[in-house]
């Protein structure tokens, strides 16, 4: 493959990550003194979502690191590597931690939120963040999968002795 033929995927995981970094330097801090300030009664719902909202940063910002390894490999015509595999497998963890993590940690408080203000809505909103990591947990793993079948085949073809 072309070398920077992977650069618009580059891009476009460098414009994912801006926004999130943004956020928790200068949203979330926001949000939270804003919240405390207007309800006193959701303040000890908050922390636990921050907290949650923090913590899933470490492996999401892990995960779009390993996106961008997985872009080099590809540019390097290392594509079907057990690197590659390696970097899918570790993104499937990220997206499931991070699943874990939002349904164990915010979605009880979102729950609690929905149901004082009387919201339905919010409580589906809620749920927005673990569905779409357990989407992206299950596509890294049937890719996972498939570049391993890729990679023993590509093995088995690169062992075979053509006779004439």
């Amino acid at each position: 493959m072309k070398r920077g033929s992977t650069f618009f995927l580059k891009i476009a995981v460098f414009l994912i990550g801006i926004p999130i970094l943004a956020l928790c330097i200068f949203g979330l801090p926001s949000l939270a003194n804003d919240i405390a300030r207007m309800k006193i009664e959701y303040a000890k719902l908050l922390y636990p979502v921050l907290i949650v909202m923090y913590a899933s940063a470490v492996p999401f910002f892990f995960a779009l690191y390993q996106a961008l390894k997985l872009l080099s490999y590809i540019d390097k015509n290392k594509a079907f590597s057990e690197s590659s595999v390696n970097s899918l497998k570790y993104i499937k963890y990220c997206a499931t931690i991070i699943g874990i993590m939002y349904a164990v940690g915010s979605i009880p408080s979102i729950f609690l939120v929905a149901e004082k203000d009387d919201a339905p809505g919010l409580a589906l909103l809620g749920l927005v963040i673990p569905f779409g990591s357990m989407v992206i947990a299950v596509f890294a793993a049937v890719l996972q999968k498939l570049l391993r079948e890729a990679i023993d085949i590509k093995d088995d073809n690169d062992l075979t002795i053509w006779g004439e």
